[in-house]
C-alpha cells in the first residue's frame, strides 16, 4: 500500500472538476457550512474530503508549512473525525471514534481507498456492522462547541455517515443547520439513499464519479511503480474503484474465495431443478456463507453481481468489456454465459440487492441466502425470450 503524503488536492487520483470546484469556493469565501461527498468505494471521496480539510485550514494559516505537517499525521487539533466503530477486545464498552485514533492514522496512511470492511478489520470486528452512535454524536457537539485552537475553522469529517444510527443523526441535526462559527462538516458517503433525508437536505451535495481507466493506471504506475501494460490490465479490471486495482495489484485472494461460493453455489442451483436432494448443498451453502461475518456477506453478494453482469457482457458479444478469468478448473465463463440474458439478469440482480438489504438490516442470514438460492434455481433455467 502506498503513504499517502501530505493530503494535498495533488495526491487525489483524478476527480479535477471536483478539485477545482472546492478551491474556488473556498478561494471566494463560499464555503457551505455541511457538505456531503457522495460516491462509491475507491473513488476518492475520503482523500478528498482530508485534502479539502487541509486546504480550509491551511490556506490562510501563518505558518502553513505547520499546519501542513499536523494535517499530514492526522494530528492538528482542529480536524476531527467521526466513523464506524463497535466494541472489540480492547473497547469493552461505549464505543467512540477518539478510542480508534491510533488505528484510524494507520488505515489512512495506507491506504486512503480503503472501504469499510477493511476498516473493521483493521480494529479486529470484521464479523460485526461498525456504527456511528449516539454516544460518538455526544463527543461531536462536545467536540464542536469548543473554540478553534488556532483561530480558523474546525472540521468534522464523518466517513460512512449512512452508518450513523437515527438516534446519533436526530441528535446532529440542529448543529448541521446552525453550526457554531468557522464549522464545516464533511460528510462522505457510499449510499445516499440510506442517509436520512433530515440529515442530506442540509448538505451541499457533491457527486463523485467512477475513476477512468487512465486515471487507475496511472495512479498504478505513479505509486506503486507498476509497469505500464499491468497498470492498464488492472484498471480494467477495477471497475472504477482504485482500492479494487491495490488489491488486484497485490493479489488479494478473497475474490478466489468468492469465487470458489459463487461457482459451488452456481452448480447447485442448476442440479436442484430436476433432483429435490440437491436442496441439500444449497442449505449446506447457506449455511457457511451465514457463518461469516455481514460485511463479508454484503461483499460477496456484490462480486455475485459483478460475475452475473460479465456472463451477460460475454453473452451479448461485448467481450472487450470482459475481465474476468475464471481460476476454478472445469468452469468456464463461456459455457456459463448463454444462461445470462435479459430474460433474467434483472431478476437475479434485484434478489441479489434485496438480500444485501435484508443482511444489512440484520436479517436471517441462513435464511436469507437459501431464499435466494432456491429462487436462484429457477431463474437460471428461465429461457431467453427476448
Amino acid at each position: 500500500m502506498f503513504y499517502f503524503r501530505f493530503m494535498k488536492f495533488s495526491e487525489v487520483l483524478g476527480q479535477e472538476h471536483l478539485k477545482s470546484h472546492l478551491i474556488k469556493s473556498t478561494d471566494n469565501g463560499r464555503i457551505p457550512h455541511a457538505q456531503l461527498f457522495v460516491g462509491k468505494e475507491g473513488s476518492g471521496t475520503l482523500s478528498m474530503a482530508i485534502a479539502y480539510a487541509q486546504y480550509l485550514l491551511c490556506s490562510s494559516n501563518t505558518d502553513r508549512t505547520s499546519c501542513e505537517i499536523k494535517c499530514s499525521k492526522l494530528a492538528h487539533p482542529d480536524l476531527h473525525f467521526a466513523f464506524p466503530v463497535a466494541i472489540n477486545d480492547i473497547v469493552k464498552s461505549k464505543p467512540v471514534s477518539k478510542l480508534f485514533l491510533d488505528e484510524w492514522r494507520s488505515f489512512i496512511t495506507n491506504n486512503p481507498y480503503g472501504n469499510l470492511f477493511e476498516w473493521l478489520q483493521q480494529i479486529g470486528v470484521e464479523n460485526k456492522q461498525g456504527q456511528i452512535g449516539v454516544d460518538e454524536a455526544e463527543e461531536i457537539v462536545k467536540a464542536l462547541q469548543l473554540k478553534s485552537y488556532e483561530g480558523g475553522y474546525k472540521i468534522m469529517v464523518i466517513w460512512i455517515a449512512e452508518k450513523m444510527h437515527t438516534s446519533a443523526a436526530n441528535k446532529l441535526l440542529k448543529l448541521l443547520e446552525e453550526p457554531p462559527d468557522k464549522t464545516v462538516f464533511i460528510l462522505v458517503s457510499e449510499n445516499q439513499e440510506q442517509l436520512l433525508t433530515t440529515i442530506t437536505s442540509r448538505c451541499q451535495i457533491l457527486q463523485f464519479p467512477l475513476l477512468p481507466e487512465t486515471i487507475i493506471a496511472q495512479g498504478l504506475i505513479e505509486r506503486e511503480g507498476t509497469d505500464a501494460p499491468i497498470a492498464k490490465y488492472i484498471a480494467q479490471q477495477s471497475d472504477g474503484n482504485f482500492n479494487k486495482a491495490m488489491h488486484l495489484l497485490h493479489n488479494d485472494n478473497t475474490d478466489e474465495q468468492f469465487e470458489t461460493w459463487f461457482i459451488t453455489w452456481i452448480r447447485a442451483a442448476f442440479k436442484a431443478k430436476g433432483d429435490s436432494s440437491v436442496i441439500q448443498l444449497l442449505i449446506e451453502w447457506s449455511e457457511t456463507i451465514s457463518k461469516t461475518g455481514r460485511e463479508t456477506q454484503k461483499r460477496f453478494l456484490t462480486f455475485c453481481i459483478q460475475y452475473f453482469r460479465q456472463a451477460l457482457l460475454l453473452n451479448y458479444n461485448a467481450s472487450s468489456l470482459v475481465y474476468l478469468q475464471p481460476k476454478t478448473p472445469n468452469f468456464s465463463l463461456e459455457k456459463f454465459a448463454p444462461f445470462i440474458h435479459g430474460s433474467n439478469i434483472l431478476l437475479i440482480t434485484e434478489e441479489l440487492n434485496e438480500a444485501i438489504y435484508h443482511i444489512e438490516r440484520n436479517g436471517n442470514a441462513k435464511i436469507i441466502l437459501l431464499d435466494l438460492s432456491i429462487k436462484l434455481t429457477r431463474f437460471l433455467h428461465l429461457k431467453d425470450t427476448e
